[in-house]
């Protein structure tokens, strides 16, 4: 399996998580607004700091983006590249989103497939203080109750990322909240050189979950080996999970499916379904594990 050397120091847990409850949501970000205050009013209203979601449709203008990079010092091991516009409306056609906390505001991670004014197809990573709602998108995930996901100093990587805290949520809301019989879910995070399908398998059998979904998605990959055969050779990627489960094959086993859109630093867009034990995490890997044996 490929590998990454970040200039850091490896934290020796390879897997951060937080246990936390979730709750489902279907929702528009409203015109009007940049992405964050658009995503911060939607989230707002259950009362939490934390969410991950998946976004399709709408438009966005005042677009900006940036791409994976090499990096151009020692300083990190992979870099973002400059700042690119794309002038007009631009449609979206997929993206998920990790919403958390950063300095004690809100702040979102969220990377995007996209149509351009001029027809051309492309991806990357949203710059989402910069690029404005015109139409409203649609929202489905889930609101995340007595978590957080905060930006913090990686050692390792020497990024600033998400990370899982556990923290009681400063909403009356979850105090008063029922989830029924609903399982535990868990806020995860992948370290660097973790491989994405065996780690998340690995701890849902730790955690004795039986069967789960995985809900937002954001992270990167060192390029990619899609169960196909297909290979992704450029090594500094990022991508967005389309759609995810874990659940038993025909031996019972837990196996983790994961549907994937993803950019290369050549700027090549591609999709497919990550194969197990070939995919290690490029810089990070946040997600949210939903049991589904409730």
């Amino acid at each position: 399996m490929r590998r990454i050397d970040h200039p850091g120091i490896p934290a020796t847990e390879r897997l951060h998580s937080a246990i936390c409850r979730v709750e489902a949501f279907e929702t528009v970000l409203e015109p009007g607004y940049s992405l964050i205050d658009s995503v911060a009013l939607a989230v707002g209203r259950y009362g939490v700091s934390s969410a991950v979601m998946r976004l399709s449709g709408g438009c966005l203008d005042c677009f900006a983006y940036c791409m994976p990079a090499l990096s151009k010092t020692s300083e990190h091991a992979v870099y973002f590249s400059e700042t690119f516009r794309v002038q007009g409306r631009v449609l979206i056609e997929t993206a998920s989103v990790t919403y958390g906390v950063r300095d004690g505001q809100p702040w979102l991670h969220c990377h995007a497939v996209w149509l351009e004014p001029d027809g051309r197809r492309h991806s990357g990573h949203l710059l989402p203080d910069q690029v404005n709602v015109v139409k409203g998108i649609a929202a489905t995930g889930r609101a995340i109750y007595g978590a957080e996901f905060v930006v913090t100093p990686d050692r390792e990587t020497n990024f600033s990322l998400f990370m899982p805290t556990v923290t009681p949520s400063r909403s009356v809301l979850s105090q008063t909240k029922s989830f029924g019989n609903a399982a535990e879910s868990h806020i995860v995070r992948l370290s660097p050189n973790t491989d994405v399908c065996l780690a998340l398998e690995n701890f849902c059998l730790e955690k004795g979950i039986i069967a789960a979904t995985i809900q937002g998605g954001v992270g990167s990959t060192v390029g990619a080996v899609f169960d196909d055969g297909r290979i992704v050779e450029p090594f500094v990627t990022e991508l967005l999970i389309r759609s995810g489960v874990i659940c038993p094959d025909a031996n019972g086993d837990l196996r983790a499916r994961i549907d994937i859109a993803m950019v290369d630093y050549k700027g090549t867009v591609s999709e497919g379904v990550l194969a197990r034990g070939q995919n290690p995490v490029l810089v990070t890997f946040e997600l949210v594990v939903e049991p589904l044996d409730a």
